[in-house]
């Protein structure tokens, strides 16, 4: 899967490294630019995101620009880079799947045709375990998995569509190292005022999600997932800037969440349940915009396959240091005390929509 001759970031004179990051004051963008600013190998970092957060890390300067079709010109912002990580995305609003696809599709292809245009060697891309096709749930897949997505919800349709456009990009553009992470869901406790917004809304006040208010969790057929603390997934963005590596590698840590891990982590009971009779509850919620998760991404969800993660501890030296147990833990405990950060996404009370799950 990796190129034979694999273009690498050029040596600067005074070691460091310059990376811009696209989408940067997120759930992973904020991860990953304290990762960078924490590196000796990384010279500067250029947040790029809507809203010039508050937040000032080291080595960090932030410029705000839009990468929608019309908006600023993308090439002088990234000439010089080293590298790009491009983790920009808008998850709302679902009900208007084509403004969405104006800045997930159209955005993102600006900003993979302004790193060609200013000749920074290497790309990496915030793919999804979203971008795979349905999948088995009772053992793991690589990355040779189709990724078609699951074509009736947007998040999916979109991460899909952006595979393949990454690769008739690596055919016309050989001098970019391009590299897709595919990371499973994303948790920590700072993104979790920004993902009970853009997923459960003001249905679900995160004060409610305590083991004693959650006596029972359902087992649906095909609920089995797996997550990530967002910190781990951040390492391996970092690993990718520097090591000769392209193409795609799956993201998750152990054990895969299903409705007996998260029973455990609220001390109660599973029952089986079919999926419909939630579905239709959440169908009707969402048409009447009681919740802003779609009932096509709860149908994705049931859809996903479990990733095989062997490509990224053997090419990346990556392994996740939190369990995905761990991980929820930390977001729930976050979703109760309302916690946040100094950035527009993850404000404890916002209404942005761009970041990562």
């Amino acid at each position: 899967m990796t190129p034979r001759s694999v273009p690498q970031p050029p040596a600067r004179p005074d070691g460091g490294l310059r990376v811009v990051v696209v989408g940067a004051t997120g759930n992973v963008g904020t991860s990953v630019v304290r990762l960078l600013a924490e590196s000796p190998a990384v010279g500067s970092v250029l947040g790029l995101a809507r809203r010039v957060p508050a937040w000032r890390p080291p080595k960090t300067t932030w410029q705000a620009v839009d990468i929608e079709p019309g908006g600023a010109d993308l090439v002088p912002l990234l000439s010089g880079a080293d590298a790009v990580i491009h983790l920009a995305w808008k998850f709302q609003p679902t009900h208007h799947p084509a403004e969405t696809w104006h800045t997930n599709v159209l955005g993102s292809n600006r900003v993979f045709d302004a790193v060609a245009a200013a000749r920074v060697p290497v790309l990496i891309h915030a793919s999804s375990v979203g971008a795979y096709s349905p999948g088995p749930k009772d053992r793991t897949v690589n990355e040779t998995w189709p990724t078609h997505g699951w074509p009736q919800a947007a998040y999916t349709r979109e991460k899909a569509y952006l595979e393949r456009l990454l690769d008739a990009y690596e055919h016309t553009h050989p001098d970019v190292r391009v590299v897709r992470m595919r990371p499973g869901f994303l948790f920590k406790r700072e993104s979790a005022s920004e993902q009970r917004r853009i997923f459960a809304g003001r249905l679900v006040p995160g004060r409610l999600v305590r083991a004693r208010l959650i006596p029972a969790v359902p087992d649906l057929p095909g609920l089995r997932f797996q997550a990530l603390h967002t910190d781990d997934a951040a390492a391996a963005y970092i690993a990718a800037v520097s090591r000769p590596v392209s193409g795609a590698f799956n993201l998750a840590a152990g054990p895969p969440v299903d409705a007996r891990v998260l029973a455990g982590i609220f001390d109660a009971r599973s029952f089986s349940m079919p999926a419909a009779p939630l579905r239709v509850a959440l169908s009707a919620a969402w048409k009447l915009r009681l919740v802003p998760a779609s009932p096509d991404l709860f149908d994705a969800v049931l859809r996903l396959p479990l990733m095989d993660c062997t490509r990224a501890r053997t090419e990346l030296g990556w392994e996740p240091r939190h369990t995905s147990v761990e991980a929820l833990k930390e977001f729930f405990e976050g979703l109760q005390a309302g916690a946040g950060m100094d950035t527009p996404p993850l404000a404890a009370h916002s209404t942005a929509g761009h970041a990562r799950p």
